[in-house]
């Protein structure tokens, strides 16, 4: 499986505080049958203030401590990236790192503010698409705003989103109410991803195979199997080509 949403470098969000609690989560990603990741800490302007070259300076280091310790765990590094007033500006810097492709357009993990879809939203996401770049939502599921109102999604889907859904959506971790949201969203087939956005070991374990298969009683296995890999390897395949097994 391929994992295109976690959080295992350490010490830059809140996800893995240390080097040793991020190899944790790797070796657990590996123990639950992920064989590829790509690692996404948050950029979030005046919380987070990563960027891209300060993630990958920590991927370095993170990805040379994988190899000494054995894990055979694939890792590219990208970036969720919360929406604020600053995000334009970071992408004509190429400051922000992409997830990679999909059908000719770079692809940026976007996260909504949990409360709401904010107004502005409609003018940034064609702000986006003058720019080839394609948004894939991060956890819509869990947004409130959705939640009360699921018609809201339609919203999202006219501006030709992605959506990453976490994987234990589907079986409850996140409440009752982001389960049945994830469970309409994958019954209309409009899931492109589901990701485990691991953050500790214990609270937020990398569980992508409980996921795949709670979507498999829903959608069947071959399409269970289009969400945790078909879909993530055509938007990561370069990421990992030094990675991949032959077709």
């Amino acid at each position: 499986m391929i994992d295109l949403h976690c959080h295992l470098l350490h010490g830059i969000d809140d996800g893995a505080g240390t080097i040793e609690q991020g190899l944790e989560l790797a070796r657990a990603a590996v123990e639950d049958g992920i064989t590829h990741a790509v690692a996404t800490p948050h950029i979030h302007a005046g919380r987070y203030d990563n960027n891209a070259d300060s993630i990958a300076s920590v991927y370095k280091v993170f990805r040379q401590a994988l190899e000494r310790e054995h894990i055979p765990l694939h890792l590219d590094y990208a970036a969720e990236v919360r929406l604020s007033a600053e995000l334009p500006v970071l992408l004509m810097q190429d400051k922000i790192p992409f997830l990679g492709e999909w059908e000719g357009s770079k692809v940026l993990l976007l996260e909504l503010p949990h409360s709401h879809i904010p107004p502005g939203l409609d003018q940034f996401l064609r702000w986006l698409k003058q720019r080839n770049i394609r948004a894939m939502i991060a956890h819509p599921e869990r947004n409130k705003d959705i939640l009360r109102q699921f018609h809201k999604l339609e919203r999202l889907l006219r501006h030709d989103c992605l959506f990453q859904v976490t994987a234990t959506s589907l079986n409850g971790q996140f409440g009752e109410a982001a389960m049945s949201c994830a469970q309409q969203m994958l019954k209309r087939g409009v899931i492109t991803v589901l990701a485990t956005d691991t953050h500790h070991i214990v609270r937020r374990p990398p569980n992508l195979s409980a996921g795949r298969q709670a979507a498999e009683k829903i959608v069947g296995e071959m399409k269970s199997w289009e969400l945790v890999w078909d879909n993530p390897l055509k938007i990561a395949s370069c990421q990992f080509i030094d990675g991949l097994p032959p077709d």
